[in-house]
């Protein structure tokens, strides 16, 4: 047996899995990396969170993506030459932060890498009769595992979209495994630069389980602030919308997008939601003249507003929930009001009476993709298989 095989074979029987997280998101904001303790999978999986860092990304990493990040035409040289690099620059970053927690890398089984998102093409959006679904990460596996010398499982995405999904969101696989309750309906929620969430029903019936992308959490928020507000990268404690005004006429036109009246599950991205977005919505809404504070003031209501009609949507009025919420946009204190201000009787908790800190919530979440294809069983039986697939997500990078 290939030596590489043989390891792989010996961790999939070990009782307890060391297991590194990493998400990339469309907020550019840096790479999370949870290290993960893991024993069991499916049902009867386990996580303690070890360690987590979110290393920021220098001006320079946050430029060159933004040269490729969701857009139609780019330098495919460049494309191509980030493709190994990310990878590399991940694996550095993971280095320092094994050195910096004295954990000695030869003990780490597995890295789960998300990859960095470029450019996300469901069929809903593409609209191209001869393609289906179709997304892209780039960040490459075996640019990273030979980096820290650690199997690493990659590209998740492409596995769900081949078995006919949009290659987004994955949460509900985590979700569903980690989270449900016997007794409290749950509301896992994600606001990143696209928000979206699971619900978890009490009853843990596959049937009445959702996960599905709701539209833009930070990522048109982010975006304006940084075209328009110098050295800025996202809105630090709403200081810039809490300044503005709602304009009721840009929020109108913001929620005209057909997106939103769209069956679920559904997903989207900064392809859809962008600086064009808002343009086109201020021109219909004869708003040009908005100063920026109104604007970001809109454009933070906008975010909440959807947020709370797909929940309203989705639960019985009759139902109570609790929300858990996580992703960047935790930490915008005015999303967060806007949106206690329209659900007064739902309470939201903090995801770390779960046991996990919510900036790492993610980086685990990919980290429990991994153990499930490294020891996972059958939890789903065939009616529900446009839940929880019975496929295993990742490709395999050996580091020799």
């Amino acid at each position: 047996m290939n030596k590489n095989i043989e390891k792989l074979y010996s961790i999939a029987l070990k009782k307890e899995r060391l297991i590194i997280g990493l998400m990339s998101g469309t907020s550019l904001d840096g790479l999370d990396i949870a290290l993960c303790r893991f024993s069991g999978a499916g049902k009867e999986t386990k996580v303690g969170v070890l360690q987590f860092e979110t290393v920021t990304y220098s001006a320079e990493f946050k430029e060159l993506v933004r040269e490729v990040f969701s857009k139609r035409q780019v330098d495919l040289e460049k494309l191509c030459l980030l493709n190994g690099w990310i990878g590399r620059q991940h694996g550095i970053m993971i280095n320092e932060c094994l050195n910096q927690w004295k954990i000695d890398t030869n003990t780490v089984d597995i890295i789960a890498s998300h990859g960095q998102t470029i450019y996300h093409a469901p069929k809903r959006l593409h609209q191209q009769a001869l393609f289906e679904n179709a997304t892209l990460q780039i960040g490459d596996g075996d640019h990273l595992a030979v980096e820290t010398g650690i199997i690493t499982l990659s590209d998740f995405r492409q596995k769900h979209v081949a078995a006919g999904g949009e290659g987004a969101p994955l949460a509900i696989y985590g979700d569903y495994l980690l989270f449900t309750h016997p007794t409290e309906n749950r509301v896992m929620l994600n606001i990143g630069g696209i928000a979206n969430f699971t619900y978890l029903p009490a009853n843990g019936d596959l049937e009445d389980v959702l996960c599905t992308d709701i539209g833009p959490g930070n990522t048109l928020m982010d975006a304006y602030i940084q075209q328009y507000f110098p050295n800025k990268y996202y809105d630090e404690e709403a200081n810039i919308a809490k300044q503005g005004k709602v304009n009721e006429a840009l929020l109108a036109k913001l929620k005209e997008e057909a997106f939103f009246a769209q069956v679920f599950p559904k997903s989207t991205g900064p392809e859809l939601f962008n600086l064009d977005y808002i343009g086109q919505a201020k021109a219909s809404a004869g708003a040009k003249l908005l100063s920026h504070y109104d604007i970001m003031a809109t454009l933070n209501q906008f975010s909440a507003d959807m947020i709370v009609d797909v929940l309203n949507r989705t639960i019985k009025p009759t139902e109570s929930y609790a929300i858990y919420a996580s992703g960047g946009g935790i930490h915008n204190p005015l999303l967060m009001a806007n949106l206690q201000a329209q659900l007064p009787t739902v309470h939201f908790h903090d995801l770390k009476e779960l046991g996990i800190h919510p900036d790492a919530k993610e980086a685990v979440l990919f980290a429990v993709l991994a153990n499930e294809t490294l020891c996972g069983t059958d939890h789903s039986s065939e009616e529900n298989q446009s839940k929880i697939p019975k496929i295993s997500m990742g490709k395999i990078s050996f580091p020799s």
